[in-house]
């Protein structure tokens, strides 16, 4: 008995001071995905510590306000806006793009979760949604 005791106390001790990886603040996060043509622009979520983020889409931005404690995490995005950004150049945003930006909208507002993924993150929810650290 002493020694089942001995060897949870060891367990314990030796995992408690194993933190979670944290979640990268302040980092854009690119969404691991297939680039779509035309155009270059690719998903993006940046989050402050304080819980302010921007949400780039394929072709639109929002702002967002997101909760994040150990691994629960969610996301209140602000409304899709109707137009497009004035940076945009002329044909980039294809119907194809445009409904992406509705799915990924959609799956975004129905995370719960994160995760960490080797040098990125996972959004949990019914779609999860994979993100790297960008390198830019």
């Amino acid at each position: 008995m002493c020694g089942d005791f001995a060897a949870i106390l060891v367990l314990l001790t030796c995992c408690s001071g194993i933190a979670a990886e944290p979640f990268p603040f302040d980092r854009e996060l690119l969404l691991d995905a297939t680039p779509m043509r035309p155009g270059k622009r690719m998903p993006l979520l940046t989050v402050e510590p304080s819980g302010g983020a921007r949400i780039d889409l394929w072709c639109r931005a929002v702002p967002a306000r997101i909760e994040i404690s150990d691994s629960a995490m969610k996301i209140e995005a602000g409304p899709l806006p109707e137009g497009l950004p004035a940076v945009m150049g002329a044909g980039q945003c294809t119907p194809e793009r445009m409904q992406a930006d509705e799915e990924l909208f959609a799956a975004l507002n129905q995370v719960s979760g994160w995760r960490p993924d080797g040098e990125g993150i996972v959004l949990e929810g019914p779609r999860p949604l994979k993100f790297r650290i960008s390198d830019h």
